[in-house]
């Protein structure tokens, strides 16, 4: 086995073996709790430009399953059409695994899409750094290598902080995509979704509910486009680098055709800077499938997915919006509403695959929105 190492920016060093790609690479390192879902974290365009870091010890066991499309283009078990993460670290990598549906092993897939991968690494010891200190930049270096070497198609953005570098632009579609309801449905309403890094599963649970979805480029002008309800989608990054898409959304609030919006992740936050409200850099976010988010006003509470590294202001919020769900652990914002006219958001993701389900709830209210 090759020997590789991950050496924080703060010259921690954490020593295992490669059991991915044979090649060196740099990202934000982050960790995630879940004890599932590997396949669809991978894939999960928000965690383009970082290294992933799993909490839970035992990864690989039940493989890969297929990662072809479906009928619509969208995949069929994955979240993208690729991996997004520069680099995964485990601790302890199943070279065996076994489900009814895996095609391949973990480490085939990344080898095949030139993904690094480190195992043996003490997962406990480097989360606990990273909730001390906070998310920082790092680097998988392997052994063989006299010095650093970048393999991937964007080397020049890995010796820069993680928030310098535009990955929402990176991880959009280039061009205008349609997807229809399923074939036992009639189109109730056409809605656009921006795409920031929308995961697959948003797009699947709006046609499943009877909605056409035209999907449009972060920085495209839709405002031009006759549509019935605007979704704001998940992504990558630094919300202070989409200040195009932002302005299109601010248009879409004050051209005073009243529209449903409902905003997702990274599209809470582009909803609330287009509203007026300021956002910031988590510590270390949230990457798990257990955060609990109460919705505010209520005593319910839910568990619910989570993909983020920065958050929304609430005390910037103007008075015409508030809080629609906060966070149980840090008080976070979680969510924003106005307070009259239909649009909301999650910090959330309510489509939550691969899990928890609690919330998916919120895409019937937005179709109900949608008249």
């Amino acid at each position: 086995m090759i020997e590789a190492k991950l050496i924080l920016e703060d010259g921690t060093e954490f020593v295992g073996h490669s059991f991915g790609h044979a090649a060196s690479t740099a990202g934000e390192v982050v960790f995630n709790t879940a004890m599932t879902g590997y396949p669809e974290s991978l894939t999960d365009p928000s965690y383009a430009g970082q290294i992933l870091v799993t909490t839970y010890p035992l990864i690989g066991n039940y493989g890969v399953p297929d990662t072809g499309l479906d009928s619509n283009g969208l995949p069929l078990f994955m979240e993208s059409e690729k991996i997004h993460a520069k680099a995964l670290v485990v601790a302890d990598y199943s070279e065996t695994y076994s489900h009814w549906n895996a095609k391949e092993s973990l480490a085939a897939w990344l080898k095949r899409e030139k993904i690094p991968a480190i195992t043996g690494i003490d997962t406990r010891r480097l989360t606990k750094v990273l909730r001390e200190h906070g998310v920082m930049m790092g680097r998988v270096v392997l052994s063989e290598n006299s010095e650093y070497s970048e393999d991937s198609e964007n080397s020049e953005d890995s010796e820069k902080s993680y928030g310098s570098v535009n990955w929402v632009e990176q991880v959009s579609c280039k061009e205008v995509i349609t997807y229809h309801p399923e074939s036992n449905l009639s189109p109730l309403k056409k809605v656009v979704l921006v795409d920031c890094g929308v995961k697959a599963n948003i797009i699947r649970c709006l046609i499943r509910r009877g909605i056409e979805v035209v999907r449009v480029p972060w920085d495209y002008d839709f405002n031009q486009l006759d549509f019935d309800g605007l979704f704001l989608a998940n992504g990558p990054g630094d919300p202070e680098r989409c200040e195009k898409t932002v302005g299109h959304i601010r248009t879409f609030l004050n051209n005073g055709c009243v529209r449903p919006c409902m905003g997702i992740c990274l599209g809470n936050q582009l909803l609330a800077k287009a509203a007026g409200a300021k956002t910031y850099k988590l510590k270390y976010g949230h990457r798990s499938h257990n955060q609990p988010v109460q919705w505010v006003g209520t005593t319910q509470c839910f568990i619910t997915s989570q993909n983020h590294g920065y958050a929304v202001d609430d005390s910037t919020l103007p008075e015409d919006w508030e809080p629609l769900f906060v966070n149980m652990n840090d008080h976070s914002n979680e969510g924003i509403r106005h307070k009259t006219n239909p649009w909301m958001s999650a910090q959330f993701h309510p489509e939550a695959c691969s899990g928890p389900v609690d919330t998916e709830f919120l895409f019937d209210e937005f179709v109900k929105m949608l008249g």
